[in-house]
């Protein structure tokens, strides 16, 4: 887990799968006796986004995570100002369904 953006108002997490298709390759290279950890098939990377007024958050997997990191990506290239962050941030929050539950 990375925190990507933390505000008074959104945070942005990037949360990495458990287990890389590589590591898998490595430790059967490392130690050919032992069986490697098996890999997920469906192991992705997501972004949660915590919409801290409304005190609710989204999990973008899949597509909707491709999309956000085209974001991250030209966030990268030309730095945006806080507010065209919180933009768009804010159009995303409004997916968001589930309330934050503190355990």
């Amino acid at each position: 887990m990375h925190t990507l953006y933390d505000s008074d108002t959104y945070s942005v997490t990037h949360m990495l799968a458990n287990v890389v298709a590589g590591d898998a390759v490595s430790l059967l290279e490392d130690h050919p006796a032992k069986p490697a950890r098996p890999v997920p098939t469906l192991a992705r990377h997501g972004f949660e986004i915590v919409d801290k007024r409304a005190n609710k958050e989204v999990y973008l997997d899949g597509s909707w995570a491709e999309l956000f990191q085209l974001h991250i990506s030209a966030w990268q290239q030309n730095t945006p100002t806080q507010e065209e962050v919180e933009d768009t941030l804010e159009r995303y929050a409004e997916l968001a369904q589930n309330p934050i539950v503190v355990h």
